[in-house]
């Protein structure tokens, strides 16, 4: 893929501006693509990073902003970048709300926040780019969570949100080919939430389970979406496990 072609691919990540998002979207430029940065709130971040990327090749990366649990923000989003870039091959389902909600404690806000982000906006964002991707045979990854499979205890809305987007990977997958392939990514411990949700305690005891004995980078995850973007010509309806070993065992 050349580096200054204007027929490079074009690659839109959701929630890209920072943490896991911010490592994809720069793994996705360093492969030669053209991105397109979804942000909801932190506009200074995905302007820092859009900077930082145009200088090394102008003109390669593009920030949108959008709630995505606002209606039709999956149409003005793949909108916005065919807009900037005339066509689209790839799309990133990163964004993800991720907090805890005991049974007992759950309401209706919890519920729309964690299923929409999780769930329902990848699913019309797919939707949404599926015409576009299917003219350039192109594919839609989908960042999963080994809790989809494995939950973690007081967190049950965001597991069985995570537990749809899994479900719905692999029907997409089905749903879209032959033209489009479907793949999700499930990280485990790989960067901490910076709120606190976990005490030291927990987190050396997530730690001890996996079988690496020792936490994940983002780099890990960026480089398993990078290799299903650009090196996965035959894999579609996976998802593959990025976690240190953490889900090979009880």
């Amino acid at each position: 893929m050349s580096m200054d072609s204007n027929q490079a691919a074009v690659v839109l990540v959701t929630g890209g501006a920072r943490r896991l998002g911010a490592e994809i979207v720069r793994q996705m430029h360093a492969a030669g693509a053209r991105v397109v940065v979804h942000f909801r709130s932190s506009g200074d971040e995905a302007a820092q990073l859009a900077a930082t990327l145009n200088a090394l090749r102008p003109g390669s990366v593009s920030i949108v902003q959008a709630d995505l649990l606002s209606s039709n923000a999956g149409e003005r989003l793949v909108a916005a970048a065919v807009a900037a870039y005339g066509r689209l091959d790839a799309l990133v389902n990163n964004a993800s709300s991720f907090f805890p909600t005991p049974l007992g404690t759950i309401d209706e806000a919890a519920w729309s926040d964690l299923v929409g982000s999780n769930l329902k906006a990848p699913l019309f964002i797919t939707q949404a780019a599926t015409p576009y991707l299917k003219l350039s045979r192109g594919c839609v990854v989908n960042i999963v969570d080994i809790h989809a499979e494995r939950p973690l205890r007081g967190y049950p809305v965001y597991c069985a949100a995570k537990a749809g987007l899994a479900g719905l990977t692999r029907a997409l997958a089905q749903e879209l080919a032959p033209e489009v392939r479907v793949n999700g990514v499930s990280p485990g411990a790989i960067e901490w939430p910076d709120d606190g949700q976990f005490a030291p305690q927990e987190r050396a005891a997530i730690i001890e389970h996996s079988l690496l004995k020792r936490i994940g980078a983002a780099a890990d995850i960026a480089g398993a979406v990078r290799f299903l973007v650009f090196d996965a010509p035959y894999v579609t309806g996976q998802i593959l496990a990025v976690d240190g070993g953490r889900s090979a065992h009880l």
